[in-house]
């Protein structure tokens, strides 16, 4: 049986068909750049520099505070250049440049062994010093997320493999190439919390990667399979949650509050490699599609140069208009080629001139189309109108803090509002102004 959740959009994923069918190839760069700011958290901190000699899956850079994880060499080579550079934002971020001896010796791993075996109290250790973080675009920290307080049970493992986004293949594929590892990562996961139930969530639309889990979850112990509608924005975290546990995340609550942890088939099959290899997280399956010649499901080193993962997809098919980085609805435009992809970039995409060209906003209507796209059921116009006044306060009290920045809303907006875009905005105005008094945006 299929389940959904309430509101949402429909999307046009016929952008999926020109990478869907293709298998996953490697591709390895001359060069890598990695930044010391992939996840959510202070940017880890360099340990080596210009000259060094570094080993794959050596540490780079090394964690800083609660939410810090550390940075690994994705290839073995010459540290060329620490230094900053621009990024996506304002802010140049530091990064760590590596000449690529293709050697690919690595550092001395110290694997844990089986999944089933493995003292549970070793698994969150090992998945922060493998430099995990949310591969599905979040980059939350995965050990934090799977360190709740003494107070707070979980009893239910989702792992997210919706893959609602436009264009992007890339877990879809995982799925279908390594479906074993998800399960095994999903499996660590249960042991470390004590929990006897996971779930992995698919859209109806991926009929084949459904089939193919289903028979590798029937053979491990409480794991199961639950098919969902195709509609957007399925893969949210609270809406996985509502469609499976049939429980609400309250506003300003985490998923731990209702009992649930969400994790990524990237992040899953990452932990699985964390445990019985002991690798640390060096490369990922990334989509690359678009105006490109070959679109192409790429399995690159962390921190290959958005120029030669094009170049590797036989270059532009058409002028660029804009790239991004993740999928059509909560993708990031990028400034230039010249950046490096980081461990959560699931996707870039290339559009044309034409398909990037930027719409004037028009008057709002009042037609309430915004309201009954809403996932979360907030009132977009109104607090579109509180952003564009400038009204913090006003935006807050219309809970703008529990807006997902899903896009469903200017989606579905007649007039062509900016409306996530401004979201996004007074969302860190307020996280700046929480910051400067010490408090909590929510």
């Amino acid at each position: 049986m299929t389940v959904t959740f309430k509101r949402g959009v429909h999307l046009n994923y016929s952008n999926k068909k020109a990478t869907r069918a293709l298998s996953v190839r490697d591709f390895v760069s001359e060069e890598v750049r990695l930044i010391t700011s992939m996840h959510i958290g202070a940017p880890s901190t360099p340990c080596v520099k210009k000259g060094d000699h570094v080993l794959m899956g050596q540490v780079i850079a090394e964690p800083v505070g609660f939410l810090g994880i550390p940075v690994h060499a994705s290839v073995s080579g010459e540290v060329t250049n620490v230094g900053m550079i621009p990024y996506i934002g304002e802010a140049n971020v530091q990064c760590i440049t590596i000449a690529n001896d293709f050697k690919d010796e690595w550092v001395e791993l110290k694997p844990l062994g089986d999944v089933e075996t493995v003292d549970p109290a070793l698994i969150v250790p090992a998945i922060k010093n493998a430099g995990i973080c949310g591969m599905g675009g979040a980059s939350f920290p995965t050990h934090v997320k799977l360190s709740p307080k003494p107070e707070q049970k979980c009893n239910v493992v989702l792992v997210n493999g919706a893959e609602c986004e436009t264009h992007l293949t890339c877990d879809h594929r995982l799925m279908l190439e390594s479906g074993e590892k998800i399960i095994g990562g999903l499996r660590a996961v249960m042991r470390a919390l004590n929990v006897d139930k996971g779930v992995i969530c698919i859209e109806d639309n991926k009929p084949d990667a459904i089939e193919s889990m289903q028979i590798l979850a029937a053979r491990s112990q409480g794991i199961s399979v639950q098919v969902l509608k195709t509609k957007y924005p399925q893969g949210g975290e609270k809406q996985l949650i509502e469609v499976v546990t049939k429980k609400q995340v309250p506003a300003g609550k985490l998923p731990i509050d209702v009992g649930a942890v969400v994790v990524n088939v990237g992040t899953c099959a990452a932990i699985y490699d964390a445990i019985v290899y002991g690798k640390p997280v060096v490369s990922r399956i990334t989509t690359v599609t678009g105006c490109v010649k070959e679109p192409a499901n790429l399995r690159v080193r962390i921190g290959t140069v958005v120029e030669d993962m094009i170049g590797a997809c036989g270059g532009f098919s058409e002028e660029p208009g804009k790239i991004a980085f993740g999928g059509g609805m909560t993708g990031l435009c990028i400034p230039n080629t010249d950046i490096p992809m980081a461990k959560s970039t699931n996707g870039i995409v290339v559009y044309n001139d034409k398909d990037a060209r930027s719409i004037d906003e028009g008057p709002c209507i009042r037609c309430g189309k915004c309201v009954a796209a809403c996932p979360i059921g907030l009132n977009p116009y109104l607090i579109k109108r509180a952003a564009d006044a400038d009204k913090l306060d006003v935006a807050k009290s219309l809970y703008v803090n529990d807006c997902i920045l899903c896009g469903c809303c200017s989606y579905e907006c007649p007039s062509r509002r900016w409306l996530t875009a401004s979201f996004k905005i007074v969302k860190q105005k307020l996280a700046a102004q929480a910051k400067a008094k010490g408090g909590n945006a929510k």
